[in-house]
């Protein structure tokens, strides 16, 4: 099937980048390095794809679509050594990737679809002792909650579990016209780097997990009404916090106390 002619399939949320300008910056962001190992989920028609291996000589692309993967055979130039793996990216075995003989850590990539970019963040998350780094396009309204702090009007569910594991970094928007089909949201380009721990002491993931899930599925209840299913009022405060407030004001390490406080008490 011919580039031109291959149709965007919504149940893969496909919508492919076509702004030259878009992608000469998204590839200096990246900036690959001699040596890098860099995997690209969602190459779709190329248009990230060509620049990366010109740039960089070497490349993964991971795609589930089989007529994107034929349009990239077809196109594929002599220079340069692309592998494409295909299948699901969900399922995808980043650590069989990078090999035990590998001692690259993999620079991930990629535009993601808007349909499954947060499991597949938290796919990512699994394997991140594998990972260096990550860079890519995500709905602005995504990117705005992964990466807000307490008070801010973003903040939520997705800041707090993101917190332990990545650093978010907003690099610059794109618009729709960028795209085609044009999505009918605005886009954010960001770098999120995995922590190999957690910035603060985190001892019961599921534990924390049900708190944030908990006290964010109410939010405008204070913790003391939010969390009554798994803490006490009187628990809460001993763990430090202030129950009479909403979660919106509450920071990663402190919902972290509160999951050993809900720990401790299962225990």
């Amino acid at each position: 099937m011919a580039a031109g002619r291959h149709v965007p399939r919504k149940r893969f949320g496909q919508h492919f980048l076509h702004d030259a300008r878009i992608i000469e910056r998204i590839v200096a962001a990246i900036d690959p390095q001699a040596g890098e190992r860099v995997v690209e989920i969602g190459p779709g028609l190329g248009a990230l794809t060509w620049p990366l291996l010109a740039r960089h000589g070497e490349l993964d692309v991971i795609e589930i679509d089989r007529d994107a993967m034929a349009t990239l055979e077809a196109t594929r130039p002599a220079q340069g050594q692309l592998r494409i793996h295909g299948g699901d990216v969900l399922k995808f075995d980043f650590a069989a990737l990078r090999g035990t003989a590998d001692q690259r850590l993999l620079r991930v990539v990629g535009n993601l679809p808007y349909n499954i970019s947060t499991p597949l963040l938290f796919r990512l998350i699994e394997a991140r002792a594998h990972i260096a780094d990550m860079h890519f396009m995500l709905q602005k309204e995504v990117v705005e909650r992964m990466a807000a702090g307490p008070g801010e009007q973003a903040y939520g569910r997705l800041s707090v579990m993101l917190a332990p594991w990545v650093s978010v970094e907003p690099l610059f928007d794109i618009g729709p016209g960028a795209f085609r089909p044009p999505p009918r949201v605005q886009s954010t380009y960001v770098r999120l780097r995995p922590l190999i721990k957690p910035p603060f002491a985190l001892d019961d993931l599921q534990a924390y997990a049900r708190i944030v899930t908990a006290a964010f599925g109410q939010r405008r209840k204070t913790l003391r009404n939010a969390l009554k299913p798994l803490l006490t009022e009187r628990e809460t405060a001993a763990a430090g916090i202030d129950p009479s407030l909403r979660a919106e004001v509450i920071a990663p390490r402190e919902f972290a106390l509160l999951a050993r406080a809900l720990a401790a008490k299962e225990r």
